[in-house]
């Protein structure tokens, strides 16, 4: 598989040979969102909380009398069909959003999500990408002149000054190798490679 080399002004320089393995993998729909939603899932803290039947601060004293009334039937105020009643069936903190995916199945879909990217022209290869110092004006140029807007740019090893620069850019994110996660390989619409990290991504994920 032939990947784009792109140069400082983000024009081609040349082409660069890559793994079949990695990126020529035929497009899995099924196994990409499988993939992808259970990466989100287990992100999820599953601290949310609701109050039940019990736990809601209201008297058990019944409102009215069962007869006579004209209204509907009341047992206590806590009923869940009450305003501000106890939920039936309420979120607890100890809920487990897990979902189990095997190693094997993650490196295919990762594989996939790449392959399909080269195939839409959006993931590219530079030699090196790196910034002077530490200030988001230098990388927001930087990018400018490569003529791109939202990237998510993977480097083989941290870079201090580059990682500071993107903070402050909300569509510019930088990862290493071992820290790229399906969801942001989906979520930008040009993802930048260096070199070496593309030597790493074929090492792990092949």
């Amino acid at each position: 598989m032939e990947l784009k080399l792109l140069n400082e002004q983000g024009q081609q320089a040349s082409t660069l040979e890559a793994s079949d393995a990695l990126f020529g993998r035929d497009f899995n729909e099924a196994l990409i969102h499988q993939v992808v939603v259970a990466y989100m899932a287990n992100a999820r803290s599953g601290n949310r909380a609701q109050k039940g039947r019990s736990e809601i601060a209201k008297s058990t004293r019944k409102p009215w009398k069962q007869k006579g009334t004209g209204r509907a039937r009341a047992g206590m105020a806590s009923s869940p069909i009450w305003r501000g009643g106890g939920r039936i069936f309420p979120n607890k903190p100890d809920e487990n959003f897990s979902q189990k995916v095997n190693r094997k199945m993650y490196r295919a879909g990762v594989a996939a999500i790449l392959s399909q990217l080269a195939r839409e022209d959006r993931l590219a290869i530079v030699e090196d990408f790196n910034v002077e110092a530490p200030k988001t004006r230098l990388l927001a140029e930087k990018l400018k002149g490569m003529g791109l807007d939202s990237v998510l740019v993977i480097t083989d090893q941290f870079d201090e000054n580059l990682f500071l620069s993107s903070r402050n850019l909300h569509k510019v994110l930088v990862l290493e190798v071992a820290e790229t996660d399906p969801v942001s390989l989906v979520n930008y619409p040009k993802v930048l490679v260096t070199k070496g990290a593309l030597a790493k991504m074929e090492e792990a994920w092949q």
